[in-house]
């Protein structure tokens, strides 16, 4: 079966429906977004005259719908300009266009007997063969695919996207019996290839998987919670980034999702649990949840939950935290445990469980209790929703934002560990736990020979977790290290092609990274094909120098170390684009300042969708200096054509670096010429370092040659310097910008524009480099550079001042 997705038809425009549509506008899908027909016009319709025919009364839902996704935050769409591929309409005047797409996904009420009778229309209408998928968090998919014709019930299959779609990495997949396995084949091949997910296959059993494990997970967390009396901020501290969490925790994320979503959910999977769950009676509610349910205290949608916001006497946004003795808010408290303080100094987050669970105070007796009762009822569900350990941990991982899933995790632990830990609380897990040890295998997954294996529970034995050849997995490949060092790994990932991982905080660039580009640059070019630079870290690729030692520096006045510093990170910048192999880049998250420079200086990006690149060295009292502001004189220069468009072309790569703008995915940042049409985006995360090693043996393979240094960047010289200083001076006057703030853009107008040159003309790189370096000397000397540096490093924002 030869498939493509060419139009897409989303039915239903509702928070889901219409975010569900921008993702798929934003892979080049057309997408026709339809829901109902109001039922009666409503009172400013009646005062413009509009009749119950015209089509802005007839397409007044989707519209109203879709345009509240545009407006919402985080933005459901890559660009604003992806808006185009969407069309709306109606179910009753448009439905028939759904026999044009090649998927046509429902996205309705969460009720059987509405979402069965729209199958119906689809049924007549559709073409043969044509997907047919319902996005569902919890109905049974078999009984919405009773009664349907025979092709729709083989071309049927539930999907489960979470919400935000274009964040949230799970794509849960749900075939019924009458699935033809093409199907359920080319949609696990889609959603993890060409919208970026992880896809889960999942059995039609209540809540899928994630659901059924996270909402347990939430429910009893709080439950515990609530039994040893901690506070909403000590268990949101306590299950956040520290356990490998996302920073909502427990009680923000309810806020977020919404009391009533998760109320709905876990009331669904009590009455569907009878005589299956041994565990039924943990979807009952926590009394304080049952308490702000019946309050109306649904969190975000409410204006209050567990958390409330409200502005001070100052007009300053302030958030509070809800007192369950008293039901009141009060100020958020500085949230402080022995455990915790013991493992500030561990950075991975799997080296960090055991010290976690060890603790002898509060926070590790939660610890032990929320998770030895979380992995007591997942083994137990294996096989109800799953008959594999490795689809549990991509789905928890993956929809809740979990660093580890919960078998990695009990790995990580001690399998034998927590057992001892499950015996001392009078929890029993499956028997297949013990079996698996009695057997003398002590672990759920292992590596072996660069492939990563998970126990396997019918054949009790080691197999290969399945897809991992379309990936990279660095950690697969310790036995494969050419050369390290404090903050950097070279491995060797086969073919000739080298990679080299920063381990630094956040994967900042400091000595130690700056020594491992060059030496991965030097290795490669002596006995390899080409080098790719990626990490697999969940925070960023890079956020840019090392600032400490930089402030250090600065504030001893040692101007020489400081453009000794500089000097010596320009080379390697410009090593990356002159060196004699190709270098590829592999940026994620956060890519900032040295980060961004980093990536412009390669001979390739391949980013992922989800990179948030900026030269943001204004924040810092600085500009770009690593050849950020250099390389976008140099890119601006080769878009010139004539006339004044010039100008105008570097403006916007001046106002960029000026406000240290930040682009909110890869393809803004290709808007932003940060990124070039050369270069890469991939939407599965997973694949990243793969593709960028694939795009290094590409480039090596067509012959790669070392390029030679330009000497043909156009600059605008006194006359582009007077036009911004003019523009800067305004904005002066206008209090828009500080003192400081108009010196380092006057500096930068300087530089961008060639520097003190009579008349526009060609330049070479490197006096571009001397002079945006000159230009950071003399910006370090500045009192105020120096309390925004200093600002940074306690980590707070900047002053504007």
């Amino acid at each position: 079966m030869n498939r493509s997705i060419r139009k897409v038809a989303v039915l239903g425009s509702g928070i889901m429906g219409s975010r569900i549509a921008c993702h798929f506008a934003n892979i080049g899908v057309e997408v026709l977004l339809l829901d109902i027909v109001p039922r009666e016009l409503s009172e400013a319709e009646k005062v413009k005259g509009i009749t119950t025919e015209h089509p802005a009364f007839r397409n007044r839902l989707v519209n109203d719908s879709f345009q509240q996704t545009l407006k919402s935050t985080p933005a459901s769409l890559y660009s604003p300009l992806f808006a185009s591929r969407i069309k709306l309409g109606n179910f009753d005047d448009n439905l028939a266009d759904i026999k044009n797409s090649d998927w046509i996904i429902e996205v309705i009420v969460e009720r059987l007997d509405i979402k069965k009778s729209l199958h119906e229309k689809i049924d007549a209408l559709r073409k043969p063969g044509t997907l047919i998928t319902s996005n569902t968090s919890g109905i049974p998919i078999h009984l919405m695919a009773e009664g349907r014709s025979e092709d729709f019930r083989k071309n049927f299959c539930g999907t489960h996207f979470f919400n935000p779609p274009r964040y949230l990495r799970l794509l849960e997949i749900i075939p019924t019996a009458d699935t033809d396995q093409r199907v359920i084949d080319f949609l696990m091949h889609y959603g993890e290839l060409f919208l970026g997910k992880t896809t889960v296959l999942c059995k039609d059993t209540p809540g899928f998987i994630a659901n059924r494990l996270g909402i347990y997970a939430l429910i009893q967390t709080i439950r515990i919670a609530e039994e040893m009396q901690l506070s909403v901020d000590e268990v949101d501290k306590l299950t956040g980034p520290v356990a490998g969490r996302p920073k909502s925790g427990t009680y923000r994320l309810s806020d977020v999702v919404g009391l009533d979503t998760t109320v709905h959910v876990a009331n669904n999977l009590y009455s569907s649990g009878e005589g299956h769950d041994e565990s039924r009676d943990a979807f009952v509610l926590p009394s304080i949840m049952q308490k702000l349910f019946d309050n109306k205290w649904l969190g975000d949608k409410t204006g209050q939950g567990f958390y409330k916001k409200i502005k001070d006497e100052k007009g300053k946004s302030v958030i509070l935290a809800l007192d369950f003795s008293t039901l009141e808010y009060k100020p958020s408290e500085k949230v402080k445990f022995d455990t915790l303080e013991g493992t500030k100094a561990i950075s991975d987050v799997l080296e960090r469980f055991p010290v976690l669970l060890a603790g002898a105070d509060k926070a590790g007796e939660f610890y032990r209790k929320t998770f030895a009762d979380l992995f007591r009822y997942a083994s137990l569900r294996i096989p109800e929703i799953s008959d594999e350990i490795f689809r549990i941990d991509q789905a928890i991982s993956a929809g809740f934002g979990w660093l580890y899933g919960l078998f990695e995790t009990w790995d990580a632990i001690g399998v034998k560990n927590m057992l001892g830990i499950m015996e001392t609380l009078d929890l029993k897990p499956a028997a297949w736990i013990h079996e698996m040890l009695e057997a003398g295998n002590e672990s759920f997954y292992k590596v072996e020979k660069g492939s990563r294996l998970y126990y396997d529970i019918p054949s009790k034995s080691y197999k290969k977790v399945p897809g991992q050849d379309s990936f990279i997995l660095l950690s697969n490949f310790s036995h494969n290290i050419v050369w390290k060092n404090a903050g950097a790994n070279l491995y060797d990932l086969g073919d000739g092609i080298l990679n080299l991982e920063f381990k630094s905080k956040m994967n900042t660039m400091g000595s130690e990274v700056i020594e491992g580009i060059q030496k991965g640059i030097s290795i490669a070019e002596k006995d390899f094909r080409g080098l790719v630079i990626g990490n697999e870290s969940s925070e960023a690729f890079s956020a840019g120098a090392n600032l400490a030692m930089l402030f250090m520096y600065a504030i001893e006045q040692e101007f020489d170390e400081i453009n000794m510093v500089i000097a010596q990170f320009q080379q390697t910048m410009m090593r990356a684009r002159y060196s004699s192999i190709p270098v590829v880049t592999a940026p994620h998250s956060l890519a900032l300042g040295g980060g961004c420079e980093l990536n412009l200086h390669a001979d390739k990006v391949v980013a992922h969708a989800e990179t948030y690149i900026g030269l943001v060295e204004f924040g810092v009292g600085v500009i770009p200096a690593g050849g950020g502001t250099k390389e976008m004189a140099l890119r601006c220069s080769d878009m010139y054509q004539t006339g004044d468009t010039e100008l105008n072309i570097l403006q916007t790569a001046f106002m960029n670096i000026a406000q240290a703008t930040v682009s909110t995915s890869a393809q803004e940042a290709r808007e932003m010429n940060y990124l070039q049409e050369k270069d890469q985006i991939v939407l599965n995360r997973s694949r990243l370092i793969a593709e960028a090693k694939q795009a290094a043996i590409e480039l090596a393979d067509n012959g790669y040659t070392q390029p030679k240094q330009r000497a043909d960047i156009k600059v605008q010289g006194k006359t582009g310097i007077a036009l911004f200083m003019a523009g800067i001076a305004q904005m002066r006057i206008a209090n828009y910008i500080s003192d400081h703030d108009a010196k380092i853009a006057n500096k930068l107008a300087y530089v961008i524009n060639g520097g003190d040159l009579s008349y526009a003309q060609n330049v070479t790189e490197q006096y571009l480099l001397d002079l945006e370096r000159e230009a950071f000397l003399s910006l370090c000397g500045e009192k105020k550079t120096l309390e925004r540096m200093q600002g940074l490093l306690n980590g707070g924002k900047p002053p504007r001042n």
